[in-house]
């Protein structure tokens, strides 16, 4: 993966961290690939559908097929569903945590635990839009401590391009959102 810096967006979303010791080092790409579990690989084809189902939706607005789009909107939603169940079976709750914000390059996380600087970490990042899952591998690159809690921020080391493009479009879209509610707010 390239050392590329993305936007960050404050977003919580949950994410599974796990340490790795210290002597482990991260696998090669091709068995990183390997190790990812099916469920993770499933969820990044469904968010590559949705692009083509986005572009089908916007061919059959223009012949105004409104019943043929409830329909594709409806099985959209039944996949959804079904892929949000399979892919909480990944969530480990032992592991969990809550994103204090995200991007394409690193991510941040609290944590009560102490966590060391430059520790390697096992991450599965769980995004509500679109509907995926990620599973990388990344370090631990910054550590705010304040009494209680530890602010950590973790880099991704591997992560598939395909990923990194999943997280790219959940960024924009809080983005939009938030800049959405922002014009709403000042409208009032």
């Amino acid at each position: 993966m390239s050392d590329q810096e993305f936007f960050t967006v404050n977003h919580t979303m949950t994410v599974n961290v796990e340490p790795l010791a210290d002597e482990l080092s991260f696998p090669s790409y091709e068995k990183f690939e390997g190790e990812i579990p099916a469920p993770f690989i499933v969820a990044s084809e469904f968010s590559n559908l949705d692009l083509l189902n986005d572009s089908a939706r916007s061919e059959l607005k223009n012949s105004d097929f409104k019943h043929v789009i409830q329909l594709l909107d409806t099985q959209n939603s039944k996949l959804n569903l079904l892929l949000t169940f399979m892919l909480s079976q990944q969530d480990d709750p032992l592991l969990r945590h809550q994103t204090h914000s995200f991007g394409a390059s690193q991510f941040t996380y609290i944590s009560d635990a102490e966590v060391s600087l430059n520790t390697k970490v096992r991450v599965k990042l769980f995004l509500d839009h679109p509907a995926a899952a990620i599973y990388c591998y990344g370090h631990v690159s910054q550590i705010d401590a304040t009494e209680d809690t530890h602010l950590v921020t973790v880099k991704y080391d591997l992560l598939r391009d395909l990923d990194e493009d999943l997280l790219i479009k959940a960024a924009l879209f809080q983005q939009q959102k938030l800049l959405r509610q922002r014009s709403l707010n000042r409208d009032k």
